[in-house]
């Protein structure tokens, strides 16, 4: 594509070579001059002057000085992406199922569906138009998926939730009856596992997007186009409502509520039964708490060794005086 067709289809300004013909994109520092590269903060605007890319994805008020072949945007990374989908086209999963795959009875898949190597799926599944399940994916029983969700390798739906009830000096199973429902557009990363609710649903919202090695408990009801980062995990019960991010390693107990718009930031703890407020309020630290506060405490940690010393100081004053006194 030539620089100026990217601009058209961004629907975006160019300044410079609008007959550059650009075949691929590359970072700030291995772009070439064949090369789009976006400039998304100020350790990039520094990068950005000594790139040899092509094209240059900008903000709005790059300064331009320097003469650079630049299509100006309002969010160059999410620009970025979109040119990748033109330049870089992904590799088209192939319609069908793979002939090492093992499929249950009475599953209903999409002709255009794509059932990779190993795939292993239980009975009475559903598998919606579009979607793609790479190498590896294991589908229990019971178990529905909407149309173009995208399933990486080694991730299991369906496994069994953890559920127990301690009777007579043991551990009992508490028996996991329940569905998995997974709505449409849905991305699960590689080795995320899903668990069936115990009764009942566990649910995934349209449009979720979930890193690798999440995990999600049994009766877990996740809202639309909730984001979530690796190795976070879910107890049963919890309820993320609709636009919420929650970040990478991420505990949360059981029958917590994330509120809708609600972020969590990375290593956070949520503790079972708490409410998090949602509209953009960011929580952060163990127990979970909101960004402000969180903050707060850590700079008064932080002074604990000034504070220790001045109380030291005082006691030795005081002794002092205290000797003084007595003489």
């Amino acid at each position: 594509m030539t620089v100026r067709e990217i601009a058209e289809r961004l629907g975006a300004t160019y300044e410079g070579d609008g007959e550059r013909r650009l075949t691929g994109v590359a970072t700030l520092e291995a772009a070439g001059a064949e090369h789009v590269a976006f400039v998304n903060n100020r350790r990039a605007l520094k990068e950005a002057h000594a790139s040899a890319a092509g094209c240059l994805l900008v903000c709005t008020d790059f300064d331009n000085a320097g003469g650079r072949t630049i299509v100006r945007v309002k969010d160059p990374r999410a620009a970025c992406a979109a040119v990748i989908g033109w330049v870089q086209p992904p590799r088209a999963a192939p319609a069908g199922i793979h002939g090492t795959a093992v499929i249950g009875a009475n599953c209903r898949i999409a002709e255009d569906a794509s059932i990779g190597p190993l795939c292993s799926i239980g009975d009475n599944v559903s598998i919606g138009a579009g979607s793609v399940l790479h190498a590896n994916v294991t589908i229990y029983h019971d178990v529905e998926i909407g149309a173009r969700a995208v399933i990486h390798s080694g991730a299991v739906l369906g496994a069994d939730g953890f559920g127990m009830v301690f009777q007579n000096g043991r551990y009992e199973k508490f028996p996991q009856v329940g569905r998995v429902v997974v709505g449409e557009d849905v991305e699960i990363g590689a080795n995320t596992t899903i668990d069936r609710a115990a009764l009942g649903v566990t649910s995934i919202g349209d449009g979720c997007k979930f890193d690798n090695m999440v995990h999600i408990g049994h009766n877990c009801r996740i809202g639309k186009h909730v984001v979530i980062a690796a190795q976070t995990g879910l107890a049963g019960g919890t309820v993320i409502e609709d636009y919420a991010v929650i970040g990478g390693q991420v505990g949360m107990g059981d029958n917590v509520t994330v509120k809708g718009g609600a972020i969590v930031g990375s290593g956070a703890g949520i503790l079972s039964n708490k409410v998090l407020r949602g509209g953009g309020e960011v929580y952060w630290g163990t127990p979970a708490r909101p960004l402000k506060e969180y903050l707060e405490a850590l700079a008064n940690v932080s002074r604990l060794p000034q504070l220790k010393r001045e109380v030291e100081a005082l006691e030795r004053r005081l002794e002092e005086l205290e000797k003084d006194g007595g003489e």
